[in-house]
């Protein structure tokens, strides 16, 4: 009797402990979320205004799905006036050596490639993280590049890019998010395109 009156109180001991866990992990999660949204709503943000320098207008945000890859992409297509400066995409790969990460990619309005921002990432210190051009200077060749002249491919495969040494995996996975983004920014473009003719011609009827 005295060893099933232990397990009941062993039982609702655990219950208990389980609860206040919960409730507990709970609470620090409603506390924790605006903050981190906002952080990482900030990082975004600079991202953007890294990857479109001297832009200052409006941010037209279209979700694209693109032909490759399972989630969609994010494009924030820049106006200054009526005129399109460029774009800012948010894009991913998963054939990273971590299995993903995510970039901002710059475009101007002919897409020519302005700049890239990492966003996230667990590449290898040392190695695949120079994919970041706070790290090495990777990065930097695709500066001024449009991918549909420039082949984002590393020259291994037959493509334009030099790979990082000792990362070619990483170094093939950039070279995947910014064909997805550049992609992605141009179906962008042509959806942009076509909303505004399909305004002009209702506001004419």
């Amino acid at each position: 009797m005295a060893k099933k009156e232990s397990l009941v109180k062993l039982s609702i001991s655990l219950f208990l402990i389980t609860v206040i866990a919960a409730i507990g992990l709970a609470a620090i999660y409603s506390i924790t979320k605006a903050p981190i949204e906002k952080s990482q709503s900030a990082k975004k943000e600079m991202a953007i205004s890294s990857v479109l320098p001297k832009f200052k207008g409006d941010l037209q945000q279209i979700s694209i799905m693109p032909e490759s890859g399972k989630d969609s992409v994010i494009v924030y297509l820049a106006y200054e006036g009526d005129q399109l400066f460029g774009g800012a995409v948010e894009t991913y790969t998963d054939k990273a050596f971590s299995g993903t990460f995510s970039l901002m990619v710059g475009f101007d309005s002919a897409g020519n490639i302005l700049g890239t921002e990492v966003l996230k990432m667990a590449e290898t210190p040392g190695l695949g993280d120079k994919i970041d051009k706070k790290k090495a200077t990777f990065s930097n060749q695709f500066v001024g590049k449009n991918p549909t002249s420039f082949n984002l491919k590393v020259t291994k495969d037959g493509g334009d890019v030099e790979a990082i040494t000792a990362a070619t995996i990483s170094s093939r996975a950039f070279c995947d998010a910014v064909e997805r983004a550049h992609s992605s920014f141009l179906k962008a473009k042509k959806e942009s395109l076509w909303h505004l003719c399909l305004c002009g011609y209702a506001y004419l009827q």
